[in-house]
């Protein structure tokens, strides 16, 4: 998944994942014991665009914070967007 496509106009759930981990004042570590891995791993999964289902699933229980919301908006915003594309095409 390393390729961006049309669809990701900048959407990257590691840095919103890093950037509840900082507003939280939690570390790597701290979320790694809840998720059970590595630190290392979850600054892997900070620097990923996409993270695996599962993964944030246990991420958003941990955080107490429903990550899968910023993905809803996304898909919504991405589906008005083509809807306007298309309504736009003569």
């Amino acid at each position: 998944m390393g390729k961006k496509t049309d669809t990701d106009n900048g959407f990257h759930m590691g840095r919103l994942i890093k950037a509840e981990l900082v507003r939280q004042g939690r570390s790597a570590t701290w979320l790694a014991k809840h998720v059970h891995c590595t630190p290392e791993n979850i600054y892997k999964v900070c620097r990923q665009q996409w993270v695996t289902m599962h993964l944030l699933f246990e991420i958003s229980l941990a955080l107490d914070h429903d990550f899968f919301e910023a993905c809803s908006k996304h898909l919504k915003n991405q589906k008005q967007k083509s809807q306007t594309l298309t309504e736009d095409k003569p």
